[in-house]
């Protein structure tokens, strides 16, 4: 098959999985209408098994997808002491990169999930939970409502994923080894220490999961902004503090630390904090 009718095949398994969508007519659809069709049918499937040839469709697809973005790996990836000649605190373990996070050929990439843990049910919706989810297949979420389902065993059937926790799962068809999963605070009116706090343990727990599984490079997201509504300039100085603070204790226990921005904005509030030595 070539590219254009495994896409056509991948489509027609995800419409027969999905009850709801198995006439869903797709034929006349261009090729970018297809791929949103892939997206969405993906990210609205419950948690379950996939069939070997949903699965095998599914990664050969994604993986071609990544194929053609192309993947940074951590020696594309300039320190802030080079690229800025910052006199930050561990200048040589901290990286600012602006770009799509699950191209990043690192250790670990940091997903800012909600607190059901299953990733976003939004059809092609712009959250880093959905695209994470979109990039690495259907089996991450399958994984997350695995771990979901033995911690409502535990704790009870209503249990939801406290703030500032961090778990570990597989990447799958994303080019990192391992996604680690933060529920940051939701900021529903003004700003205050306790939801400060909160970030910070975030950023604190992601890094102690990576000690804990010898885990040497990790990506983070901005955790909060955007659909959580933490202030931004906040958020990126708690950010900086916290790894700085961390790496004073374990800095030989992580080779790089990166900051990952999609929004100018963004870019702009790190290059700013990083340029100055607290």
């Amino acid at each position: 098959m070539n590219g254009i009718e495994k896409i056509d095949t991948l489509l027609e398994k995800l419409k027969e999985d999905s009850v709801e969508y198995n006439r869903l007519e797709t034929r006349d659809y261009s090729l970018g209408e297809k791929k949103n069709a892939i997206r969405s049918l993906m990210n609205i499937r419950m948690p379950r098994k996939l069939s070997d040839g949903l699965a095998d469709l599914q990664d050969e697809y994604l993986q071609e997808e990544l194929k053609s973005k192309g993947i940074v790996y951590l020696d594309d990836i300039p320190t802030i002491q080079k690229q800025f000649n910052s006199k930050l605190s561990h200048a040589d373990k901290i990286s600012l990169w602006q770009g799509d996070i699950t191209r990043l050929g690192v250790g670990a990439i940091v997903n800012a999930a909600n607190s059901q843990m299953l990733g976003c049910f939004v059809p092609c919706h712009r959250c880093i939970d959905n695209a994470i989810h979109s990039a690495a297949g259907m089996q991450l979420r399958e994984e997350c409502n695995h771990i979901m389902e033995r911690r409502r065993l535990k704790y009870g059937r209503n249990y939801e994923e406290p703030t500032g926790t961090a778990t570990l799962t597989l990447s799958y068809n994303l080019p990192c080894d391992y996604v680690i999963h933060t529920v940051g605070p939701i900021v529903y009116g003004r700003l205050n220490e306790q939801l400060c706090r909160d970030l910070q343990n975030c950023y604190e727990n992601v890094l102690k999961c990576c000690l804990e599984h010898n885990i040497k490079s990790v990506a983070f997201c901005c955790i909060s902004t955007g659909e959580f509504h933490f202030p931004n300039d906040k958020a990126a100085e708690i950010a900086v503090k916290t790894v700085t603070n961390f790496l004073d204790k374990h800095s030989d226990c992580m080779e790089r630390i990166i900051f990952n921005v999609f929004k100018d904005s963004d870019l702009s509030l790190y290059e700013e904090i990083v340029s100055t030595a607290f």
